[in-house]
């Protein structure tokens, strides 16, 4: 079962949702973050990465936690954040391209993380894990929430139907990517039993996006529970904030790859080697890239020219959740053993290039950047994601991108009672 609770959010009113409201802290540098900020005091950058008030080198300094502390309590002081008066659950909506995807803001548990209910998919790295550790426990609050995900609940999405079809919205705002937000309060405690009912018959949860945001949840959970060892359960600290989807609802776009050589072959060389594991065929030129149609086939610019490139068979073992990723394929078959990319983790000749910047990109960084190909990829699929973490495996780097990011601002979570 998933332990599923609601909590007294802290958010914006109405009147200041659009000015609050940001990108999460995570897709941007400090200067693109300042700029954002630039003008507006009320942006939830100042907390979320208030290295923006103090300066570049002072990141991960305790100067820029204690800053994000001062922010929260000057922003809760001067009502540009207000806690609702009982638990609730909320419905949070997004729109983008005509998709929609509708989602429940609650409290997960932390013991069901650490009990692999709330299953993973990535591994985390420390530093990532140490800033959202001390950035969360200096502010006594989960500023950002960690984006779930569960297989289809017809009860969840029954109360979810009948709660929006009779409720006018607290927010509804476009930002300037074109993204839509909508948010309903449920503070009814009868629809509240129902949502809470409902996930007590999914049997598990799936981080889909936060990964980091989760272990630093459960990190200083464990600091509150040493610090407070008569501890119940039950205290704010042993959940964490989470927008959880019905995986029908969501989408994963591509994760691209640009290498800057060809690790020492000519290009009539490369494709010679790479042709012994795949199918390459040169396909016509268009100014918007190549895509790949299905499952196991690539695109590959080289040379100024795009092919398709698709896996031979007996390359890979269709059964195996891993090995099966065509980012894995592609990695086992052509990156390691052609390009000499062992590890794409730590490897400076390749970057990774999300599908929301289009599959032009994947050219334009070989014409003008200088990188000598570039692999467009078929997208994971949420069934994909679901079957490596039943499995109890990690998928490969740079997997998974998926859209819209949730908005940062329109709910926090204090941990202290």
């Amino acid at each position: 079962m998933a332990n599923i609770r609601p909590f007294a959010a802290l958010r914006p009113p109405k009147n200041l949702v659009e000015k609050v409201s940001s990108l999460p802290y995570d897709v941007m540098n400090h200067a693109e973050a300042a700029e954002m900020a630039r003008g507006n005091a009320q942006s939830f950058l100042h907390i979320c990465r208030a290295d923006i008030d103090t300066s570049e080198a002072q990141i991960h300094d305790d100067v820029t936690y204690e800053k994000s502390r001062e922010n929260l309590e000057k922003f809760i002081a001067d009502g540009t954040l207000v806690r609702d008066e009982k638990p609730c659950y909320y419905i949070y909506r997004q729109m983008m391209w005509g998709r929609v995807q509708t989602g429940i803001v609650a409290c997960a548990s932390v013991d069901e993380y650490l009990d692999n209910t709330i299953k993973k998919h990535e591994l985390t790295r420390k530093e990532k894990e140490l800033d959202r550790i001390q950035h969360f426990d200096t502010c006594s609050t989960q500023t950002e929430p960690v984006f779930l995900a569960y297989r289809k609940h017809e009860g969840i999405a029954t109360v979810m139907r009948e709660w929006i079809k009779f409720h006018k919205p607290d927010y509804d705002f476009k930002t300037d990517d074109g993204v839509s937000h909508i948010l309903w309060k449920v503070d009814d405690d009868a629809a509240i039993d129902a949502i809470r009912q409902g996930f007590a018959e999914v049997p598990a949860l799936y981080i889909a996006d936060g990964h980091h945001r989760t272990a630093s949840s459960a990190a200083v959970s464990a600091r509150r529970r040493e610090a407070h060892p008569d501890f119940t359960g039950e205290e704010e600290f042993n959940f964490l904030m989470a927008v959880i989807f019905c995986d029908e609802d969501l989408f994963i776009m591509d994760y691209n790859r640009v290498v800057q050589d060809l690790n020492g072959l000519s290009e009539a060389d490369f494709l010679a080697k790479i042709s012994e594991k795949f199918d390459v065929v040169p396909v016509a030129y268009s100014s918007d890239g190549y895509a790949p149609k299905k499952k196991h086939e690539f695109g590959m610019f080289l040379g100024g020219k795009w092919y398709s490139v698709a896996a031979k068979a007996g390359t890979f073992d269709e059964t195996h959740p891993i090995e099966s990723l065509d980012c894995a394929i592609l990695q086992a078959n052509l990156l390691a053993p052609v390009l000499g990319i062992a590890d794409p983790r730590t490897d400076s000749r390749i970057d990774f290039v999300g599908g929301i910047r289009g599959i032009a990109e994947l050219e334009r960084r070989c014409r003008e950047d200088g990188n000598a190909v570039a692999f467009s990829l078929y997208p994971v699929t949420m069934a994909d994601l679901f079957r490596v973490a039943d499995a109890g495996e990690i998928m490969p780097p740079k997997s998974t991108w998926f859209e819209p990011k949730l908005r940062s601002g329109l709910f926090l979570h204090e941990i202290e009672k």
